[in-house]
């Protein structure tokens, strides 16, 4: 910034096995959106190694890592990211067009993720015309259904009040209980709670690493 060098992440070191539950939280500044875009593939590390599934992320191409971003990992947004014009269906459907898959399959494929977060009977609903609830539902399903390797949550319930965002947190923990790896970004530690690690941040450095399982806390 200017002639300043900011830091946003210094000296992590971390190991995310497959089917954790993982938060990082912090304040606003902390690193925890930095880490999520590295973790996600969208930010490269100026110094240091990430690696994804056994490959260092920063040997792979541009359009590698495109197809890493489509085919591994599924991101749900605080604010959802749904086509407005676009039925449930659709939305849920769009990631698998970059596959080449056709078209039939391709909907029966979002359908199936639909049922698989309680909305087999909105299938041709538009955003406007669900809740913000189901709008979320409706982005879940979007990144499951390509069959990522891991879920990536930013903020997935900072648009919800308190009842529907604990039946999003609720339909996360299905998921992971299924064998799906979660790792999510908040900034309120109620949230982080509900997960099974948390990683919390500070000034770009990981100031702890705790486990919330019922095995630690016997």
């Amino acid at each position: 910034m200017g002639d300043q060098t900011v830091h946003a992440l210094q000296g992590v070191d971390l190991h995310i096995r497959a089917n954790e539950f993982v938060a990082f939280i912090g304040a606003s500044g902390s690193g925890k959106s930095t880490m999520m875009n590295i973790v996600g593939c969208l930010d490269r590390p100026s110094s240091g190694a990430y690696w994804l599934n056994g490959r260092e992320v920063a040997t792979m191409s541009g359009d590698e890592l495109a197809r890493v971003r489509n085919q591994e990992i599924g991101f749900i947004f605080q604010s959802f990211h749904l086509l407005p014009r676009a039925s449930a269906l659709d939305n849920v459907a769009q990631p698998l067009i970059y596959r080449g898959i056709p078209l039939r399959e391709r909907l029966a494929l979002a359908e199936q993720a639909l049922q698989r977060v309680g909305l087999g009977g909105r299938l041709h609903h538009r955003p406007n015309e669900l809740s913000g609830g189901q709008r979320q539902r409706v982005a879940i399903a979007r990144a499951l259904v390509g069959k990522p390797s891991i879920l990536l949550a930013d903020e997935p319930t900072g648009n919800l009040d308190s009842a529907t965002s604990e039946e999003i947190l609720a339909l996360i923990r299905e998921l992971h209980a299924g064998g799906q790896t979660v790792v999510m970004v908040t900034h309120e530690p109620e949230i982080a709670a509900q997960c099974r690690r948390v990683v919390r941040l500070r000034d770009g450095r990981i100031v702890s690493d705790t486990r919330n399982d019922a095995e630690n806390a016997a």
